[in-house]
């Protein structure tokens, strides 16, 4: 059964959805991706064999879904947000990260490792290893985000500030399976990078945050002192595999696996995804 959690960070309200009990002895974060939400993780989290047994807690990001804001923020609010629902949970956890998520994962570890007993990457993204159009951002990000402080500025005032609905993911990842099984000429990156369909979602100025905070530098990963498992496409349009893996090598316990996929593995391959995670997560947790 799906359930809601909610705790305050830095004045926000900041919502997550959760499955199992908060009395679990340990618990599992979840990290969505740009412009995403908690919904990335509701196929996984229902079907999940350890959430008997540990506390599941999807988030909304800063700035996304029932976590929504207007007012200006970073990774590194990100990564206070992680930080504060961790110190509240107070008990051994897992960070599991998908692409921006999975930075903020990285970015939180390499500051703080209280309470952390590994990290778990669905397709990392560093900045020096983007390709096409994110690799555009990342030279002009100066100039992305001083458009996303200007638009969030003129939201502030009231100008263009509404509510967006609550996008569900579970259902988009359902209807493009079948969209591709139909149409196996068409590109799943085609489907979920596509920014005029994400605006119906999230305000531009936090769209352009995102973007902005993807091509941000990372801190040195040789700092990071628990357990990661990184879990890579073998063909992820939106940064080099070679690259990533070079960068990922800084990691002193690293163990990668690589699934045949683009860059959304809980939407192309989530049985092969879930059981790779589920079997990690158990040994890590002493389940």
């Amino acid at each position: 059964m799906i359930d809601s959690y909610q705790f305050d960070s830095k004045g926000l309200p900041i919502h997550c959805e959760t499955m199992g009990s908060v009395s679990s002895d340990s618990a599992i974060i979840f990290l969505h991706g740009l412009a995403s939400n908690a919904t990335r993780w509701r196929e996984l989290t229902s079907n999940f064999s350890l959430r008997d047994k540990s506390y599941l807690l999807a988030m909304d990001l800063r700035g996304h879904g029932h976590s929504m804001t207007f007012q200006h923020y970073q990774r590194r609010d990100w990564c206070t947000d992680v930080g504060t629902l961790i110190e509240i949970l107070n008990k051994p956890t897992i960070l599991v990260g998908h692409s921006m998520g999975a930075q903020i994962a990285l970015d939180y570890a390499a500051q703080d490792q209280t309470h952390l007993r590994g990290l778990l990457l669905i397709d990392p993204v560093f900045p020096q290893a983007l390709t096409g159009v994110l690799k555009n951002v990342a030279h002009f990000r100066w100039l992305f985000n001083l458009v996303a402080f200007s638009l969030g500025a003129l939201n502030r005032m009231g100008i263009h500030k509404r509510h967006y609905p609550y996008r569900d993911l579970q259902k988009l990842d359902l209807k493009t399976r079948t969209f591709l099984a139909e149409n196996p000429d068409k590109d799943i990156a085609d489907l979920y990078m596509n920014p005029f369909t994400d605006l119906r979602y999230m305000p531009i100025a936090n769209y352009l945050k995102d973007l902005v905070e993807v091509s941000r530098k990372l801190p040195s990963l040789a700092d990071i002192d628990v357990p990661v498992l990184v879990l890579l496409s073998s063909g992820a349009s939106t940064s080099n595999v070679k690259t990533n893996r070079k960068i990922l090598s800084q990691i002193p316990d690293l163990e990668i696996k690589t699934i045949h996929a683009d860059h959304w593995l809980l939407t192309e391959k989530p049985v092969e995804a879930r059981t790779i995670i589920e079997a990690w997560c158990k040994e890590r947790l002493d389940l």
